[in-house]
């Protein structure tokens, strides 16, 4: 493994394919050279307002060229990205500034005025705000762009310890509690990115390749496997704001991408679309499905339209996040999530005590071992103490592998449902409705049941112009699960809730199946 800070990843591509183009977003093209000024202005105008290494600095920003440039800005700089979720409420950031410490903030103008309410109860001491108008002046903020106008770009040099300097805080998602920042050093970033690289480099073109860059940068699946790989192999990033289906083909009609990692509703978006059948998508070779499991279905449709390769992966904010991935050469297994990635050990472990090792065949926890895992939870030791043990990550996954070493994940330990004393995983059942023709989407989870402690509940999104019944569907699933997987009750939507990056929340299910009953109760 190559050590070095992530920014440098843009230094060696802007050195080595200084007038390729970078960034495609709406009207604007940025060079690789262009980019690497951009930069360097920034970093410059950081360590001229004081920035100090280690300090936080939160980024707020839908997926702009903004954002790249303050991201490697930021971190040549020697500050500590903290990732955020521009969509945030005012809780919610304020939790996460909180949390973080962040004493500085690079965001969209539009974020100024949830900023305004919340920065007297936090650390923040330097706003700067992307996208004002010239002569625009805001009270206690930097108008950024004025400032990179009128700099010349000299940026720090700061010694690193890559394997030891956080270059980010990835906050989980917080389904459980609070959430938590993992603290991915430099060293564990950049050997994502090589990890990566090697399990894809024999049908990569460096440069040549154009990555469609859709989901939002702030996650990290997105921040690795779309920005800071793309930027590694020096290829080109078509960028948008958020995923319109509409707008994809158009994309792809005239860019002709060839790297496109999503995740899995995005395909399904893409395969029940109108114009599926109209535009030509062979440009594209490689996809890559992460954030939630895919549908073999899914997966068969959407290779035999395309002609690309689709390989399932797995990770999380933990692991930065890769850690599995089906191998392009070799044996590909729908429905897994491949090997482990190389450099990356994993095994199996018993439910019970996570201490005993299980054999191909059995369910127990996923854990996982390499360059890429965090170096602990921010300011959370207990937490760490948990994840991290004799220096496996315990993923929180229930998962198998089989005699090849190929790794199956079956579910989440706080998401397996217990029905009449026997566990069902929603992946499994889910698996089997995507099957039905009819079904668009899909998503299971376990319900309180009087006389089996829980049930299982399916929730379908149908196809547009299909009858779908209540008892066809049990019946499809009666056909290929054990009786007590199949789902007793089934609630037809139009839609399904879903997270910024397109994963289903089942947890928003959950919750209002309690509210539900909650509110039955109540008037009993």
């Amino acid at each position: 493994m190559v050590e070095m800070p992530v920014f440098q990843l843009l230094t060696n591509s802007a050195a080595r394919f200084p007038d390729h183009v970078a960034i495609r977003f709406e009207n604007r093209t940025y060079t690789y050279q262009e980019l690497k000024e951009h930069v360097d202005r920034l970093s410059t105008v950081l360590a001229h307002l004081g920035i100090q290494k280690g300090d936080r600095v939160a980024l707020i920003f839908q997926n702009s060229p903004e954002y790249i440039i303050s991201y490697y800005g930021v971190l040549q700089a020697g500050g500590i990205v903290v990732q955020v979720n521009p969509f945030y409420k005012e809780r919610e950031l304020l939790n996460i500034l909180q949390d973080s410490e962040a004493g500085w903030v690079l965001c969209e103008k539009e974020q100024w005025d949830k900023l305004k309410t919340i920065q007297s109860h936090t650390n923040i001491q330097q706003i700067l705000l992307f996208g004002l108008e010239p002569e625009a002046t805001v009270e206690n903020a930097v108008h950024v762009e004025q400032l990179l106008a009128s700099t010349q770009a000299n940026p720090p040099d700061i010694p690193f310890h890559v394997k030891e300097d956080v270059a980010v805080l990835q906050y989980t998602g917080g389904t459980t509690g609070r959430s938590k920042g993992a603290m991915l050093t430099h060293y564990n970033l950049v050997a994502n990115v090589q990890q990566c690289y090697q399990m894809a480099a024999s049908i990569l073109q460096i440069p040549g390749e154009i990555m469609l860059c859709l989901i939002p940068l702030y996650h990290v699946y997105s921040m690795t496997s779309c920005m800071n790989y793309a930027i590694f192999l020096g290829a080109t990033i078509v960028l948008r704001r958020k995923f319109d289906v509409n707008e994809v083909f158009e994309l792809i009609q005239k860019y002709r991408p060839t790297l496109f990692p999503a995740v899995p509703t995005m395909f399904i978006a893409l395969l029940n679309h109108p114009k599926s059948n109209e535009v030509d998508l062979s440009s594209l070779k490689h996809c890559i499905s992460g954030s939630a499991p895919i549908p073999t279905e899914i997966i068969r449709r959407f290779e035999e339209k395309t002609g690309a390769i689709i390989t399932e992966g797995y990770g999380l904010s933990e692991a930065s996040p890769v850690t599995h991935r089906n191998p392009l050469q070799g044996k590909r297994k729908p429905g897994s999530i491949g090997i482990p990635l190389p450099y990356t050990e994993a095994k199996i472990v018993d439910l019970e005590t996570g201490t005993k090792t299980l054999p191909p065949g059995k369910e127990g926890e996923l854990v996982v071992r390499g360059p890429q895992v965090m170096k602990g939870y921010w300011k959370n030791p207990e937490e760490t103490k948990q994840a991290l043990r004799d220096g496996w990550l315990y993923t929180g996954d229930i998962a198998k592998r089989d005699e090849e070493n190929y790794y199956y994940i079956v579910g989440r330990k706080k998401e397996m449902i217990i029905t009449g004393g026997f566990n069902v995983y929603p992946n499994e059942v889910e698996e089997v409705l995507y099957k039905h023709p009819g079904v668009r989407e899909a998503a299971v989870i376990g319900i309180t049941d009087d006389y089996r402690g829980e049930a299982v509940k399916a929730f379908i999104v149908p196809q547009p112009h299909v009858s779908l019944t209540e008892d066809e569907l049990i019946q499809f699933c009666r056909s290929q699960l054990a009786n007590y997987k199949v789902p007793r009750c089934i609630e037809f939507r139009d839609s399904l809730p879903k997270s910024n990056v397109g994963k289903v929340l089942r947890r928003i299910l959950v919750e209002e199946e309690r509210r539900k009953r909650g509110d039955k109760n109540e008037h009993r």
